[in-house]
């Protein structure tokens, strides 16, 4: 799939895109999606070079396609997201939310692209169990299901929050916390590419299933995004595109 060359937004934009929600009649008539995503967790979102690129991103697009639209893309960090959502300045944002209660009476949800769960990295000889992390401090990203889902784990000494999930591993890395939690798809691919003999990846946490969000009261955007989303499943670009970065099916359970 034809992969977009894109400019780094900066947290900025969500200050300066238009405050008010398309509907579908006005997102078809203009041809494009406005969608955000991080660009900043791989493999879902990332960057090669200037290159926006991942699973998100390919499955976004596929979908757009489904619908007869192209993708404007903006980067927005993932802790600002929900705000830019609800204020109606993008129409939808894929970045691997996992849905909360909490998530859901801010935003509405897509019927779910992935489903995961949370899981723990640590040095091999370190706490890699939930019980294990007694005692230990651990560092996650802020804004995150993960935050939530660690904060419930019992005798915990600290928990570090992190802006990205790089700069949790980079800590992890360099022996200022016990463990990290993330994504268990992010740990994987983050311990194999970085290729650090001394890490390995642990129990899993908690289980998630993962989606689309957009503005609370558009229910045809929704319909739309979830056909286009049923139809890549059908056509078999899903699955392409889940053996490509992760060589297994990661779609949810019916």
């Amino acid at each position: 799939m034809k992969r977009l060359l894109i400019t780094v937004f900066a947290a900025l934009s969500v200050l300066t895109a238009p405050a008010w929600a398309r509907d579908w009649q006005t997102i078809q008539a203009s041809g494009k999606l406005h969608a955000i995503t991080e660009g900043a967790f791989y493999p879902f979102n990332y960057f090669e070079g200037q290159t926006l690129t991942g699973f998100e991103v390919e499955l976004a697009e596929a979908i757009a396609k489904e619908l007869g639209l192209a993708i404007e893309w903006r980067t927005v960090p993932f802790d600002a997201q929900i705000a830019a959502i609800q204020q109606g300045r993008y129409d939808f944002a894929i970045a691997s939310h996992g849905y909360t209660e909490q998530r859901a009476k801010a935003v509405d949800f897509t019927n779910p692209h992935y489903c995961t769960g949370g899981m723990i990295a640590a040095r091999k000889d370190g706490p890699l169990t939930v019980k294990a992390l007694a005692g230990k401090t651990v560092a996650v990203q802020i804004g995150t299901s993960y935050l939530e889902n660690a904060r419930k784990i019992p005798g915990l000494k600290a928990l570090k929050t992190y802006k990205s999930d790089p700069e949790a591993f980079a800590a992890l890395k360099a022996g200022k916390v016990d463990a990290w939690i993330s994504d268990r798809f992010l740990v994987k691919a983050t311990l194999e590419k970085n290729g650090d003999p001394n890490l390995a990846a642990g129990e899993q946490v908690f289980y998630e299933r993962v989606s689309m969000i957009l503005q609370k009261n558009n229910p045809e955007l929704k319909e739309k995004l979830n056909e286009g989303l049923a139809a890549i499943m059908r056509n078999g670009v899903y699955q392409r595109l889940s053996q490509k970065y992760f060589g297994e099916d990661v779609s949810c359970p019916e």
